[in-house]
């Protein structure tokens, strides 16, 4: 079983992160930091944005295009608007892509990685686990959960955000996507956080923008639409997602 800890990862780049290992879902908690009382923690309650997708399953052209809308788009609102950014953390696919983001616009708000603490390749760690992944060095935090299978992150993650927020706005937003992020859409839709899919960038997102104009007979597209929380945004359409994530996270707290 894990114990709860909390260390600094040093990076080959001369990047830093904080990396915290809870063994069970109330210890997030102890990960927050109100008001940024704490370096080591997340200052909350802050607006999120959940960002899941594509890790190996992106295709070059959908590279170019992405880097333009993390760069343009979703550094600067995150930024901006003081959200917190939590991904699956690993350096490859959107992770690596909001890394070198958040990196090129020089923005301090917090990006924190979820991922399985089986599947964690550790900088300074010389013996790795079958299948571990290296961390995307521009993460500020990092929360390893028990497990050692892709997946086992995705309700930590879920949970991690609304504890985050606090009753502040969220909104996950999905690029790409195989089978691990059909799963964080679900934990969205449970946790009612609207989702933005991605359309054009590939496999989950396009299924769900398919769906959303009635062609689909896809059963994981047909339960997650009925919750009435997913809409589509083109990813040549930089002005129509900057607008749809502002809307969402400048909403009214709830009371």
């Amino acid at each position: 079983m894990l114990m709860q800890t909390s260390r600094i990862i040093r990076f080959p780049e001369g990047t830093t992160a904080i990396a915290h290992t809870p063994d069970t879902p109330d210890r997030l908690d102890s990960i927050l930091s109100e008001s940024g009382s704490s370096r080591s923690g997340v200052a909350f309650p802050r607006p999120v944005i959940v960002l899941v997708g594509g890790a190996a399953g992106l295709r070059h052209y959908h590279m170019a295009k992405l880097h333009q809308l993390f760069v343009k788009v979703l550094a600067p609102l995150a930024e901006e608007l003081g959200a917190v950014v939590i991904d699956g953390g690993t350096d490859t696919g959107v992770m690596q892509v909001m890394g070198i983001a958040r990196h090129k616009t020089k923005s301090t708000f917090p990006l924190v990685g979820v991922l399985p603490v089986g599947l964690a390749a550790l900088p300074d760690v010389a013996c790795l686990p079958p299948g571990a992944a290296p961390l995307e060095p521009h993460h500020t935090h990092f929360v390893l959960v028990p497990g050692s299978n892709w997946g086992d992150e995705c309700p930590w993650l879920s949970t991690l955000a609304g504890k985050i927020a606090q009753g502040l706005p969220s909104v996950t937003v999905l690029v790409n996507g195989g089978e691990v992020t059909w799963q964080d859409a679900a934990e969205s839709v449970r946790a009612a956080r609207p989702i933005v899919a991605i359309a054009g960038s590939g496999r989950a997102a396009d299924a769900l923008a398919i769906a959303l104009n009635g062609q689909s007979a896809d059963i994981r597209t047909q339960e997650i639409l009925a919750s009435g929380l997913v809409q589509s945004i083109q990813l040549e359409d930089l002005a129509g997602l900057a607008e749809t994530i502002r809307q969402f996270l400048c909403q009214p707290v709830k009371g």
